[in-house]
């Protein structure tokens, strides 16, 4: 049985950043740069550096079983390979799910890697090290909550680099703060600003995107008061926060920041238009499907056309469709939670497409860790995070393919292993973030933004 391997060497060979700056700087971080004429002009670049301008990452916060989704095993024990068969898609030797129906005719769409690996069990740390690309403060552990000692979600950084204008947020995540009922550090860290600082945290959008009522209560001006009476209390908090900075209260820049964001999007029609479901037709939001997961992805559609750098998903715990399925996987899988998956993922491929924006919108669908390939005595599945896949699809990546692979059993990858690292890694590659980007905290201290090394080859 082969040992679980380090995560890869976290410093790549990438351009020198000094050819980076000299090829037009901040221009060439997003994948553009400018022509003769002024116009922006795509840089090209045969690893699919800087190819994407959007991400939508999609998180299966609970840790999908890898082995009854995109790693079947049908040759294995049937105490292994469970009652699911693979189906072949539109992709030559890739098969997938039964059950994923709407996502086989896209797979040469997506790639698939089968060699996602680490060692760390708990929910709450590695989601930190998923969502971020490097270790939390503390590993291995359920028991930390959120602080700002925790390396900052991806969408954090992009939010620091590339900041949108005013009437948008940079870094959106819905439908909720990923959370564990049972893990006593409640919320898992690496979903905020970390030690960017609170300025960084994501515009949360809650509740239950399908229900035909819902609003986000913070773009909605309460009952009687105008916008220009708004206004006014924006500038007497304005004078109070000037007063404050006079005898340098230590909030008061903060303060100030969060109070002028807050007014802006509250301000913002354009915010209110890119917010507002209900300008969809009933057939595109059918099409994604009436749940929490299809609308919340309709939404990040809508959000990352009007150039919202970083949307992130996290799936939703409503006691029904939760992926950490120690009980009851097999009808758990198939009457709930691959369907409203397998639905929005699909609806997301065809709409990014049609639309002529999937070729420079990365997107990734990836949980904490897999499930262990033998099944218990209730029907589950334990936490297994030794082996298990992701995907990845848009930003220049090429679809149609796999990336490494896991033994017979599904159990541990016997071809080149990824470390959450890399596969974050990979996504700030696609991003046109360089290898030796680094970013400040509060004091001044500078972090490295990579801990893995990007894999390259899935571009082209």
């Amino acid at each position: 049985m082969s040992a679980v391997l380090p995560p890869s060497d976290p410093r790549p060979s990438p351009a020198s950043r000094r050819c980076i700056l000299q090829a037009g700087t901040l221009g060439l971080l997003s994948g553009w740069t400018r022509g003769a004429a002024g116009q922006p002009v795509r840089v090209a670049s045969p690893d699919g550096f800087g190819r994407a301008r959007r991400l939508i990452f999609l998180f299966m916060w609970g840790g999908p079983s890898h082995i009854d989704t995109f790693d079947l095993k049908p040759n294995a024990p049937a105490e292994i390979r469970g009652p699911f068969q693979p189906i072949a898609t539109a992709a030559p030797g890739i098969s997938i799910c039964e059950h994923f129906t709407r996502l086989a005719p896209l797979m040469d769409r997506v790639a698939v890697i089968r060699s996602l690996t680490h060692d760390d069990p708990a929910h709450l740390s590695s989601a930190h090290t998923i969502l971020t690309g490097h270790l939390p403060p503390v590993n291995k552990s359920d028991d930390v909550p959120p602080s700002e000692r925790d390396t900052p979600h991806i969408g954090a950084v992009l939010s620091r680099l590339r900041p949108t204008s005013p009437g948008l947020p940079s870094f959106v995540t819905m439908p909720w703060i990923a959370s564990h009922p049972a893990a006593p550090g409640g919320k898992a860290p690496g979903q905020y600003g970390g030690w960017l600082g609170r300025s960084y945290d994501p515009f949360l959008v809650e509740g239950d995107l399908a229900q035909p009522q819902w609003t986000i209560p913070s773009l909605t001006l309460s009952d009687g008061i105008p916008l220009a009476r708004l206004s006014h209390r924006e500038q007497l908090l304005q004078e109070i926060t000037r007063q404050q900075q006079a005898l340098e209260h230590p909030v008061a820049s903060r303060l100030a920041s969060e109070q002028s964001k807050a007014m802006g999007l509250l301000s913002s029609g354009q915010a209110r238009t890119a917010f507002d479901l209900s300008a969809e037709s009933d057939a595109t939001r059918d099409r994604y499907g009436r749940t929490m997961h299809g609308q919340c992805v309709l939404l990040a559609r809508r959000l990352i056309e009007r150039d919202v750098p970083v949307v992130s998903i996290n799936w939703h715990q409503d006691g029904h469709t939760f992926w950490d399925t120690h009980g009851d996987n097999f009808n758990r899988l198939q009457n709930t939670l691959i369907p409203q998956a397998d639905q929005a993922l699909a609806a997301l491929l065809t709409d990014l497409t049609e639309r002529g924006l999937l070729d420079d919108t990365l997107i990734a669908w990836v949980g904490e860790f897999g499930r262990r390939p033998k099944i218990s005595p209730n029907a589950g599945r334990e936490h297994h995070p030794f082996c298990y896949s992701g995907l990845l699809m848009g930003g220049g990546i090429r679809g149609g393919q796999t990336y490494g692979a896991s033994d017979a059993q599904g159990a541990y990858p016997v071809d080149r292993p990824v470390s959450p690292h890399d596969y974050t890694a990979t996504l700030l590659h696609g991003l046109g973030i360089p290898s030796d980007e680094t970013l400040p905290d509060r004091t001044g201290r500078p972090h490295s933004l990579y801990a893995g090394r990007p894999l390259t080859t899935l571009f082209g």
